[in-house]
Order: structure tokens, then sequence, then C-alpha cells
């Protein structure tokens, strides 16, 4: 397996559709999946680059993990649903801490998944996939997240890293509304990560081997035996 040159790590609750955004891009279809167990990569070719896209459990259980994976990130790719604000408040609440394990330079995007289920069932064109560029309309919810909260997030993160908001890329730019199941907007947050992930890898590798997950190398703890409160 080639090594990749750079990360890119999605991060979320459960069920907010991260697998099924990476399996529409990686395999062009949409399938319902069962809850990641971990983790999961792919490795996409971009340019001469080989860039790994991590796929994170958002399980309880498998929380701490999520920062041993983002370590050296050029990029994450904060997910919540669009029709669930308590997901938004999650990506604060619990997952923003795990990217301090990031790159120094690490971007970040914000993209609310299922905008198929919203009650805006004519979702506009999208260059990407055009035989699907409505969505049909069926039993809808009101979408609860607005662009805005979005756009307040990102802002947030860049308050909590302590970044200059003429030092990186616009909120607006950075945070995007997808559908996994219709394929909307899917291409377009991925190759947009993907264009500006690789002058970090031109930087990292001017400055030296970056640093990359490898949990061949990860070694549990050993046990000692003591006394029945070891």
């Amino acid at each position: 397996m080639k090594k990749p040159d750079g990360k890119v790590v999605l991060l979320g609750d459960m069920n907010v559709g991260k697998t099924s955004l990476l399996h529409r891009y990686m395999e062009r279809r949409f399938q319902d999946t069962v809850s990641t167990v971990g983790g999961a990569f792919y490795l996409k070719q971009w340019g001469p680059y080989n860039i790994s896209i991590w796929d994170t459990a958002g399980r309880e259980q498998f929380h701490g993990l999520g920062s041993m994976y983002c370590r050296g990130a050029a990029a994450v790719i904060l997910t919540y649903d669009v029709n669930s604000l308590q997901s938004l408040m999650e990506l604060e609440d619990k997952f923003l801490a795990l990217t301090d394990s990031a790159s120094a330079d690490c971007i970040f995007a914000i993209v609310g998944n299922k905008v198929d289920l919203t009650d805006d069932c004519a979702l506009p064109p999208d260059e990407n996939r055009p035989e699907k560029s409505v969505a049909s309309c069926g039993a809808k919810v009101r979408k609860q997240v607005r662009a805005e909260d979005a756009i307040a997030l990102y802002k947030k993160i860049l308050k909590y890293k302590m970044l200059d908001e003429k030092d990186v890329p616009a909120a607006e730019k950075m945070c995007f509304e997808t559908s996994a199941k219709t394929g909307y907007k899917v291409d377009y947050l991925f190759e947009t990560v993907f264009e500006m992930v690789v002058p970090i890898i031109v930087r990292q590798k001017a400055e030296g081997p970056p640093q990359t997950v490898d949990i061949t190398d990860y070694k549990p703890a050993k046990r000692t035996k003591s006394g029945c409160c070891a």
C-alpha cells in the first residue's frame, strides 16, 4: 500500500452520515450502513499525492480514538445532520478537542449532511450529478440548522485554535450542505478540501516527514500482576 502524503479526517456524532459521504465519493453509490467501529480509511490519488481519508466512529465508546486518528491531519471535516441541531452542538462540545493533535496548519470544513430529508424539496442543480439535481419530494422535516449556525461554529473553531480570520479560508467557503443519498455537493466538498490540503502537504514535505497514524505501531500498555485493585 502506498504511504499517504496527507490525511483528511471525518469527525461527527453517530448517524450523521460520515460513512455514507465517504462511500458516495469513493464508491459512487449510497448504501445504508452500520455504525463504524473504531475507524476505517480510503486512499485517494489527488494529482501526484496520496491522501488518506479517515472515517471515524461517532459512538461514545470509540470517542477517545478520534484524537489518535486526527494526529497530524491536514484537514478535518466536522459533520452534522442539518435536521439535528444537537449534532451541530456536539461538534463543539465533544469533537473539537480531539483535533488538538492535528497539524498546526490544519484546515476545517463544517458539513451539514442529509439535506435531501429537509422540506426544501427542490435542491439547486448540482453540476456533479445533473441527473439528481432535484430531490424527490416526500415526507420532509424542517431543517433545524441554518447556514448561519455553521458559520458561527467555524468562527468559534478559529477562536479555539487562536487563528486570525485573515489567515484562513473564509467561513462561507468552508461550510457545506450535502446529501450522501443523492450525491448533492459531495464531490464539491471533497475536491475543495483536497485542493486546500495540497499546499499543506507541500509545506510538510519541505519541513520533514509528516506525522501520520500508523496503527501497526500501536502497542497496548502492558498489564502488571498485582493486588485486587490493579
